[in-house]
């Protein structure tokens, strides 16, 4: 009886220290927050909390080893059961990996490095560049279908992600014996995998990495049409279409495929990010110095029924961080201060964007193009667009590595359980036809540039789809089934009336961007 007692102390000990190192481990785990930080720019930066997924499933993997070694020392002093320490394992929904899986890739080269953790400045800086990005440069397009009712879309987008954003972190927490709240969950996938067990523990995180991966790829695809529409109307002279032109782009953007880590292209992004306020600055201030001409008339409470659906996809893309913000938060010196950090940046991203939107609609009124800088002067457009296409091909690598994270870790790296073979060879070297597959998926990108060379309507429909999905859908849905018991009924509402309002515009945008799309196909719109 006493060596019984003894043991099951001696256990509960070793749990406990566990507990502690795995807490520790997944605060540090958020590497790709911190590089983020140096890296990120746009709404790309938000996919690289898949490389911290990536980085936490190994080391959940050496965890659960370590588990299991204590479990095998149970069973044979005579105990079978489960201690609380081997609980949280399995609640996270990841299963026992193998830890024997390939320290390959940038995500592992980075885990090894131990990074400290960020402040809140730090941590808003991330969300600011994610919501922040290039891809503002449309939001005055969507004022054009909107008129007021779009200006406060942009405020209503802002007040739901921020809260979406706050209840997804909430999901990561339970409350102990002791009713103190711990956090047992590190990622988006975490999360999505919790609420779909016991029947189907894997199936929520395909979901999310099947709307990451589409949105990641459909971001690639944005950056070549953009690049393209941004050049043939800098150079509207030269015998060059907008198809030739992203050929052109992707021909540059062929060595990304060659990528092993993001070392090279961080060096370029914080400058990207100074480019594009920079840029940011000199539309608003063009615009300003047209203040007198401004068509306050053009701005009214009507929509276009049609097109400001698409419209409602454009802004919720440009609202999109949720995907990032579990290891973001879990990285944070001060996890206390996050919901303080998300309600400054979106308020912050609310002004900038509405002003930004307004003003360079107002100065344009109906001629308002897909893409703002088409709209300025011959000589001021040449030089803004050559720096935003810097920006978008600099930018591209980022969505693209954390898609063929995804792609091959879902694929080809899945501790033993993968479709396919290894695509790494000894010593981490990549296969010929893993390089190949890279290759293909450049041109992929390519292909679908050339063949649907629509800014607006393929960012609003990316923004229907998965934004919508990632935004408003899926923090509302886990948010009631992992927290039910604990809501008042005023959260029960709210987010009831996310989920059933995110629904409709989703549906609603989707299809009015499908059938803008056949639309342009059918009279040969370009751009």
């Amino acid at each position: 009886m006493a060596h019984l007692i003894r043991h099951k102390i001696g256990n509960k000990l070793t749990n406990a220290a566990n507990t502690v190192s795995n807490k520790s481990q997944a605060k540090v785990s958020g590497v790709f927050a911190r590089l983020g930080f140096q890296a990120a720019t746009d709404e790309e930066g938000l996919g690289f909390v898949d490389c911290d997924d990536l980085d936490y499933d190994y080391r959940q993997g050496m965890q659960m080893d370590i588990v299991q070694g204590d479990e095998e020392g149970g069973e044979m002093d005579g105990g079978d059961e489960l201690t609380e320490g081997d609980s949280h394992y399995q609640r996270d929904g990841t299963g026992p990996a193998s830890s024997s899986i390939k320290n390959t890739g940038a995500c592992n080269e980075l885990a090894s490095e131990v990074k400290p953790k960020i402040t809140s400045w730090e941590a808003g800086w991330n969300v600011t560049n994610a919501i922040q990005g290039m891809f503002v440069l449309g939001l005055p397009y969507a004022i054009l279908h909107g008129g007021y009712l779009g200006l406060f879309l942009i405020i209503f987008a802002a007040v739901v992600c921020c809260y979406t954003g706050k209840i997804l972190i909430a999901c990561l927490y339970e409350e102990n014996e002791d009713g103190i709240l711990v956090r047992v969950r590190d990622s988006y996938v975490d999360i999505a995998n919790a609420c779909c067990q016991p029947r189907f523990p894997s199936l929520g995180g395909h979901i999310v990495n099947v709307a990451q991966i589409i949105e990641l790829v459909m971001t690639c695809i944005l950056y070549v049409v953009v690049s393209g529409n941004l050049m043939v109307n800098s150079f509207p002279n030269l015998p060059v279409s907008q198809k030739a032109w992203s050929v052109v782009a992707t021909a540059a953007l062929l060595p990304c495929a060659f990528l092993k880590s993001l070392k090279a292209v961080s060096k370029f992004s914080l400058l990207c990010t100074i480019a594009h306020f920079v840029i940011n600055i000199l539309v608003i201030a063009y615009c300003l110095s047209r203040a007198r001409d401004w068509a306050w008339d053009k701005v009214k409470f009507y929509i276009d029924v049609k097109k400001f659906p698409i419209s409602i996809g454009i802004i919720v893309f440009s609202y999109t961080s949720q995907i990032f913000l579990p290891s973001l938060e879990g990285n944070m010196q001060r996890p206390s201060e996050f919901h303080c950090m998300m309600d400054w940046t979106h308020i912050g991203a609310c002004v900038l964007k509405g002003l930004f939107a307004l003003v360079a609609y107002l100065t344009w009124a109906d001629a308002t193009k897909e893409v703002i800088t088409d709209n300025l002067p011959s000589t001021i457009r040449a030089v803004v667009n050559l720096f935003l296409v810097a920006k978008a091909l600099l930018s591209y690598p980022l969505p693209f590595f954390a898609a063929v994270e995804v792609l091959e870790k879902s694929f080809f790296q899945d501790g033993g359980r993968a479709i396919f073979p290894d695509c790494y060879g000894p010593g981490g070297r990549i296969k010929s036809w893993g390089l190949g597959l890279r290759c293909l998926l450049v041109v992929f990108t390519l292909i679908m540039a050339i063949f649907v060379p629509h800014f607006a309507l393929l960012m609003g429909l990316t923004g229907s789809l998965t934004g919508a999905g990632l935004c408003f859908l899926l923090p509302a849905l886990f948010h009631l089934k992992l927290m039910w018991r604990k809501l008042l009924w005023h959260h029960v509402f709210f987010d009831v009336a996310i989920f059933v309002i995110g629904g409709i515009c989703s549906i609603s945008g989707g299809i009015h961007s499908v059938e803008g799309l056949i639309e342009a196909f059918k009279y040969g719109v370009e751009e």
